[in-house]
């Protein structure tokens, strides 16, 4: 399909979704804070089982990373042992004389080596006061438990909450570092009305076509290149306290979804993680996906990039001013 639209060629499928909130209102008026807040309010209200994310599997698998997570220093590795495959996390540092773990590396058995005296580490079991965290690996993410969080009420559960995902996708992951703290991330992203006017190299003709009691559905054009580009109607809702989901429920790319995650670091500072996650409800493009996705990848990486270094910026500013005594 090929329509003009506010000087915008259109590509693929029309969204077709039907809507029950069309507002007259101008963006900054529908964009009610006491509204977002109680949004904001109900999400901060859901169970996260006290899991975080740490950042992509794929990244974890390259080399011994460190991580600052809920005031603590970490470090993620990834086991290599055949039978036994999969993330690691622990303190960042030897049970020994307490080097950082983060600068030694992982040998043939998939344990973590202690760059000053050589000690090797599985991260299975405990050793002394060094006892390894629970990890989960959904494919894309790598998830850690906190057992702090348990402390401050959260209670712990076996695996996080999980958001449903297409299940043939590429996908593209990024994390970056705000002053600011997880609810202004989520705060953020309930905030759908300031995507056209902040963004408007990606966003355009956005408006809100429902508002339930724990979700919001835009329908948006995404600017593609030059001036094309592709309309869709998009749900995001939160499965926990410090994610949330944007789902592409009509249009083209049916079952797409773009996971923002909020981890805290240290005091004031939030991780941004976002998985993108792209399918198809085309056979014959589901089925070049896998070929492509390597070269795909780059592209959705840096165009994330680009709109959260500018979101960034709006959480930042929430914290700032909340913070003002």
């Amino acid at each position: 399909m090929w329509a003009l639209m506010s000087k915008l060629f259109l590509l693929g499928r029309a969204p077709n979704s039907q809507g029950n909130t069309q507002s007259s209102k101008p963006d900054w008026a529908q964009a009610d804070p006491r509204e977002i807040d109680r949004s904001l309010t109900r999400a901060l209200a859901k169970p996260s089982g006290g899991w975080v994310v740490v950042d992509a599997t794929r990244t974890i698998r390259n080399s011994p990373s460190k991580y600052t997570i809920h005031g603590r220093e970490l470090v993620a590795w990834w086991c290599k042992k055949k039978g036994n495959e999969g993330s690691r996390v622990a303190p960042d540092y030897c049970p020994h004389m307490g080097a950082e773990l983060s600068q030694g590396h992982v040998d043939g058995e998939g344990r973590i080596v202690c760059p000053w005296h050589g000690l090797a580490i599985s991260g299975e079991k405990p050793r002394g006061n060094f006892e390894p965290l629970k990890t989960y690996d959904d494919g894309v993410l790598t998830w850690v438990r906190i057992p702090e969080l348990a402390r401050e009420g959260e209670a712990l559960t076996e695996k996080p909450y999980l958001p449903e995902r297409p299940k043939q996708f590429v996908d593209g992951v990024i994390r970056m570092e705000a002053q600011c703290e997880t609810r202004d991330v989520i705060a953020n992203r309930l905030d759908p009305w300031h995507g056209a006017h902040f963004h408007p190299h990606s966003f355009a003709n956005l408006r809100v076509i429902d508002r339930g009691e724990d979700s919001i559905t835009v329908r948006v054009v995404y600017r593609i290149a030059f001036k094309l580009g592709m309309e869709v109607d998009a749900r995001f809702d939160c499965p926990d306290p410090r994610t949330i989901v944007m789902t592409i429920i009509s249009g083209e790319g049916v079952g797409s979804i773009v996971e923002t995650h909020a981890t805290p670091t240290r005091e004031g500072h939030t991780a941004i993680t976002e998985a993108t996650l792209g399918t198809s409800e085309r056979a014959g493009v589901v089925a070049w996906l896998p070929k492509v996705g390597r070269f795909i990848r780059p592209l959705v990486e840096e165009r994330a990039r680009k709109l959260w270094v500018e979101d960034a910026d709006y959480c930042e500013r929430l914290y700032t001013l909340r913070k003002k005594p």
